[in-house]
C-alpha cells in the first residue's frame, strides 16, 4: 500500500533553489533576443528584465508571466524545462512540479501541460503573501478549495474571505487576486482550465 504524505507534511522548497535569473537569461539568449527586445515584446521595461536576470528582484508570478509572454512561454514550461509527460497518470507528493518562487509555492500536477486542458495546483502562501500588485486576468475558469488558513479573494473589485472548507469558482477573465490574510500558512488546492501558467 502506498502512503500519501500527511496533510500537515512540511512544505517543499518554494523554488528557492531555482535560479530564475540564469534561466531567464539562457532562454532569452536561446531565442536570440537582447534584453531590450524581450522587454519590448513583453511590454515591460528593460530595467525589469535586467533586474530579474541579475536576481536583484524576485518577480511575482504575474510579473514573470508578463515577461515570458515575450517568447511566448508559460510559467509551467519555464520551471519544468518543457519535457513532455502525456502518459503519466499518478504523481506522488514529491513529484509535483514547483512553478513558483518566493513566498508562494505553486506545486503543479505534471511537469508539462502541452496538449492538456486542465491545470491542478497545490498552493502554499506564507503569511501576508499575495499574487502580486497586478491583478490577474486570463481566458478560462478556475476553482479552488481552502485546505488551511485564511484566503482573501478579490474578483471583479469584490473581496471575499474564505477559511478551511470554503471554495471558489469564477470566470478567470475577471480581474482577480489572492492573499493570505491569516497568521499561519495558507494552503489551497486549485484547478483552472485551460492552464494559465
Amino acid at each position: 500500500m502506498n502512503e500519501s504524505p500527511p496533510p500537515d507534511a512540511p512544505a517543499p522548497p518554494a523554488g528557492n533553489d531555482i535560479d530564475i535569473g540564469r534561466r531567464l537569461r539562457a532562454l532569452r539568449i536561446s531565442h536570440g533576443l537582447s534584453q531590450r527586445a524581450l522587454a519590448k515584446r513583453a511590454g515591460v521595461s528593460n530595467a525589469t528584465v535586467s533586474m530579474v536576470e541579475a536576481n536583484r528582484v524576485s518577480p511575482s508570478i504575474a510579473a514573470l508571466k508578463q515577461i515570458l509572454s515575450g517568447f511566448p512561454m508559460g510559467i509551467a514550461d519555464f520551471f519544468s524545462g518543457g519535457e513532455p509527460e502525456t502518459e503519466k497518470v499518478v504523481f506522488r507528493f514529491e513529484e509535483l512540479t514547483e512553478i513558483g518562487s518566493g513566498p508562494i509555492s505553486y506545486r503543479q500536477v505534471g511537469a508539462n501541460l502541452a496538449g492538456r486542458s486542465l491545470q491542478m495546483l497545490h498552493e502554499r502562501y506564507k503569511p501576508g503573501a499575495d499574487s502580486g500588485k497586478q491583478m490577474l486576468s486570463h481566458q478560462g475558469e478556475e476553482a479552488g478549495i481552502v485546505i488551511r488558513g485564511r484566503l482573501q479573494l478579490e474578483v471583479a473589485a469584490r473581496r471575499y474571505e474564505l477559511g478551511p472548507g470554503d471554495a471558489y469558482f469564477f470566470d478567470s477573465r475577471k480581474p482577480h487576486a489572492f492573499k493570505n490574510v491569516g497568521e499561519g500558512e495558507l494552503v489551497v488546492v486549485s484547478a483552472c482550465t485551460p492552464p494559465s501558467f
